[in-house]
């Protein structure tokens, strides 16, 4: 066999190796046009070699964020070294449907890419080969473990009967605010309620009925609080909210809209109608507290005042005098 016979030969399987390997091959010269075009890019595109060969990369797939890309394969011209992006980083490069139904849900394939130099015979990088693999199973398994992992956190912390957090990942939640509050000094408020003579709903109507109107005062509370704000059953019928950002004044007003929609809502079981009220404390997060549980004892302590006046309203702590009082 003779050199030509012999290049001839070499350049035959290198063909087929490209075009027979389970993954996309482009390759790139420096103003970014194609001049390899493998199979399995023609099968996911429906565009043959010779219909992309010579066009430029961003022209013809417009979805190609050009900018990005350009910061990945400019190093790998300048530096002759290889560098890889993970569908972590983005989930794909080229926009290519998913045909794997029966394994994967996902409507585009997931993507890793490596960009490798191609070098000239004088050692230049004149091109650069762009390898695309399938990686769709497995990134569909890791999202799906990813959620089922976030929503048994979430049931971790949720209180199954209100849907509100519960007391553990609240009370979690009101450290760390108040750690922010300690760096940042940001101004929030802290509320804590219950439900007035609530122990008469249960001796009244029963247990059941005493759930409902946890899960409907619940829900009066998750209508009433905003996305930034926490809310939480701190216990039987007791309740503490977390108002972010929050002076105290404005906290008052809130406690006054939710003790206002909760007097006027009804709960209906076993056709008998049951209104309740509620009483609530507010305190502010301040300079004199050295801990979140310093924030609950305020607020609970401002609360018992509101129940001392009478029931049905709102309370603040009085921090100068160092006691509750009606607003």
């Amino acid at each position: 066999m003779n050199n030509n016979e012999t290049i001839i030969s070499e350049f035959h399987w290198i063909t087929v190796l490209l075009q027979s390997i389970d993954a996309g091959i482009v390759v790139l010269d420096k103003s970014y046009n194609i001049q390899v075009w493998n199979a399995f890019m023609e099968n996911h595109s429906g565009l043959r070699p010779d219909n992309v060969r010579d066009m430029n990369l961003f022209e013809l797939f417009p979805d190609i964020p050009e900018k990005w890309f350009k910061r990945k394969a400019e190093p790998v011209f300048t530096l002759n070294t290889r560098t890889f992006c993970t569908w972590q980083q983005r989930p794909y490069l080229f926009k290519f449907r998913n045909f794997r139904p029966i394994t994967s849900s996902a409507e585009f394939m997931f993507q890793d890419l490596t960009i490798v130099p191609i070098t000239s015979l004088n050692g230049s990088v004149d091109s650069i080969a762009v390898i695309i693999y399938d990686v769709t199973d497995a990134a569909s398994n890791e999202t799906a473990l990813q959620k089922a992992n976030e929503e048994l956190q979430k049931k971790n912390r949720i209180d199954a009967l209100t849907k509100l957090d519960n007391r553990g990942y609240w009370e979690e939640s009101l450290c760390n605010e108040f750690d922010r509050f300690q760096r940042y000094k940001s101004q929030s408020s802290l509320v804590m309620f219950d439900i007035d003579y609530f122990k008469n709903v249960n001796d009244k109507y029963g247990h059941q009925a005493g759930d409902m109107v946890l899960r409907n005062i619940s829900k009066i509370l998750r209508d009433t609080i905003r996305n930034t704000d926490l809310a939480g059953r701190y216990g039987g019928e007791e309740f503490g909210v977390i108002l972010i950002n929050t002076p105290i004044e404005s906290a008052y007003y809130f406690t006054e809209r939710l003790r206002k929609a909760v007097e006027k809502s009804v709960t209906t079981h076993n056709n008998c109608d049951i209104k309740v009220t509620i009483s609530l404390g507010v305190t502010d997060f301040h300079e004199m507290q050295n801990s979140y549980e310093m924030l609950i004892r305020e607020a609970d302590e401002a609360l018992y005042y509101a129940k001392g006046q009478g029931r049905n309203q709102s309370s603040i702590y009085d921090r100068n005098n160092v006691k509750a009082k009606s607003a």
